[in-house]
């Protein structure tokens, strides 16, 4: 029997050979990408500032616990290429840090 655990993924890049249209899409939407208005999600969250040089993706992962975090931070990062091809835009230097809730230990302060 297998067990799976929730991980939370976020995955880093660089925007890379952006085109002229790809530039003005993001541009236009940056207002609704910033930091604020992220949250892990299994279809992945999209922050990114208009200076247009870094942009985070943060996923919530189910995966076999036996496989660890690295595959859910190759997981992530693979979904991570496939949106961004998909929008068609040019990014490198992916890199990942994944964390598993289900072994997340919380400190909780007494009152």
């Amino acid at each position: 029997m297998t067990t799976e655990h929730t991980y939370r993924v976020i995955v880093r890049g660089t925007w890379d050979g952006l085109t002229d249209e790809s530039r003005a899409r993001l541009a236009a939407g940056a207002d609704d990408h910033g930091l604020a208005r992220m949250k892990f999600t299994p279809e992945g969250s999209l922050a990114y500032d208009a200076a247009l040089r870094h942009f985070t993706y943060r996923f919530e992962v189910v995966s076999d616990a036996a496989d660890g975090e690295e595959m859910a931070a190759a997981i992530a990062e693979d979904m991570a290429r496939t949106a961004l091809d998909d929008l068609g835009h040019g990014y490198r230097d992916l890199r990942s840090m994944a964390t598993d809730q289900d072994t997340m230990k919380i400190n909780r302060r007494g009152r």
